[in-house]
């Protein structure tokens, strides 16, 4: 039986002191990252350029908890434990049978779970003696977080946005000159694969590809003073963001409920990851049997029509290469989609537990994931991110699913980040100025023809 209350908390005591490896628990290894040159294996000597070896081996671990470090977890105090809310309100707005709840992570001072690993990430390069990070940001969510995380730790933060997102969402911007980064937009003329970009094509709008390849030059040509940070995709990434799903394990013990289906949104797989991957261990474990299900944008649909192959994390091929499921990494996604969720590939993680059917993904249009939106904020009271709506969107498919077959389904969804200032896609929203977008399939095929040979 359920418990009556709305919202469930944890005392700060209770924030996990470990974050949760997947790697140790996967039927199947990952399918090792080869050198961009070479074709081999990389080792951790390859990736020291971009990375401080703390983070470097925690990307290779394979111990299934690595301890968080102190210092990181009094950080962490400014925001966590994060709220888990039962949201009757949408319940009632939907007339569905199903539980639905959500795990907020919108309440973090950069709004959105981000700050989990850029705290991390920040910590681990300042251990080492790093001034600053370079890094790419596209929607802004990520910018934002790691700007404030150089801040708590008196570093410098280079930022390469995304053009279109430059363009329309200023404030991001100046939330992140707040916290003291410089913001660029990319394709810019600051690096040599800025500028190849705006020869090919002047007027640009820009990719998280293009803005990867620009922030990783500016890390290796720093001659050792800054290092790279990535926001999602990478494996020590993923693990960072497993608090969510600790917290939420604790969570619905509380509400006297286990979760039937987790929802998430999967750009490059930090968010659902954070929220699925302690579910996925009691699936493996325990026998539990809970569905996963990542929900991307029809406009980037890369699990959903991506093929499993080797691919760059980046537009010019500067990165190592990774198999997942790609679109192909000189994909530029549409100016007129609105929200993030704009990365060509998937972290391997995501794309191992896709082909090992350890979860579900489905593609949502931009119009049903704004509808989406609108009713839960117009229900619960809170704006969301247009990203952190496709698990809006998901869970509401999933709950009038359960409205249609009469079922009660306990729905769990990661609400990753608010969309305070994300109100530019709204007012396009309302101005009838959005559209549906599916990725034509001719383009995913072109795409396809330059995938790099392994």
């Amino acid at each position: 039986m359920s418990n009556s209350n709305t919202r469930f908390d944890i005392p700060q005591s209770e924030i996990p002191t470990q974050w949760y490896n997947i790697q140790a628990d996967l039927p199947r290894p990952l399918p090792p990252v080869l050198h961009p040159g070479t074709k081999e294996p990389v080792g951790p000597d390859d990736l020291a350029p971009l990375f401080p070896m703390g983070l470097i081996m925690q990307e290779v671990s394979q111990d299934a908890y690595i301890d968080i470090p102190e210092e990181v977890r009094e950080i962490y105090k400014l925001w966590r434990p994060t709220p888990l809310l039962r949201a009757r309100r949408l319940e009632k707005a939907l007339d569905t049978p199903a539980h639905i709840y959500y795990k907020y992570e919108g309440v973090s001072p950069s709004g959105s779970h981000k700050l989990n690993t850029a705290t991390a990430q920040a910590y681990y390069n300042k251990q080492e003696g790093i001034t600053g990070l370079t890094t790419e940001t596209g929607a802004g969510q990520w910018g934002t977080a790691l700007s404030q995380a150089c801040s708590f730790f008196d570093m410098e933060c280079v930022v390469y946005m995304v053009k279109i997102s430059y363009q329309q969402k200023p404030y991001r911007r100046a939330i992140m000159e707040t916290f003291g980064a410089s913001v660029t937009a990319s394709p810019s003329d600051t690096t040599q694969a800025g500028r190849a970009i705006l020869e090919r094509d002047a007027d640009s709008t820009g990719s998280l590809g293009i803005a990867i390849s620009e922030a990783v030059e500016a890390a290796v040509t720093s001659e050792g003073k800054y290092k790279y940070a990535l926001g999602s995709v990478l494996n020590h990434v993923l693990m960072h963001q497993t608090i969510i799903g600790q917290e939420c394990l604790k969570q619905m013990a509380l509400a006297d409920e286990y979760p039937d289906v987790i929802v998430a949104p999967i750009g490059g797989g930090s968010n659902f990851a954070g929220i699925a991957l302690p579910f996925l261990r009691e699936n493996l474990k325990n026998g539990r049997q809970t569905r996963l299900v990542g929900i991307e944008p029809a406009a980037c649909p890369s699990l959903t029509r991506g093929k499993y192959a080797y691919d760059f994390g980046d537009t010019m091929g500067m990165t190592p290469l990774v198999k997942m499921y790609t679109l192909g990494h000189d994909f530029v996604p549409p100016p007129l989609h609105a929200g993030g969720l704009r990365y060509h590939g998937m972290a391997s993680i995501i794309c191992e537990m896709y082909n090992q059917d350890l979860m579900e993904a489905a593609a949502i249009p931009q119009m049903e994931t704004f509808q989406a939106a609108i009713t839960f904020a117009r229900a619960e009271g809170i704006v969301p991110a247009p990203e952190a709506a496709h698990g809006v969107a998901g869970a509401i498919r999933e709950a009038l699913a359960a409205k249609e077959s009469g079922e009660k389904r306990v729905i769990l969804f990661n609400l990753c980040g608010h969309g305070h200032f994300d109100m530019t896609a709204y007012n396009a929203y309302f101005a009838d100025e959005l559209s549906d977008y599916e990725y034509p399939q001719a383009q995913i095929d072109a795409a396809m023809a330059n995938l790099p040979q392994v």
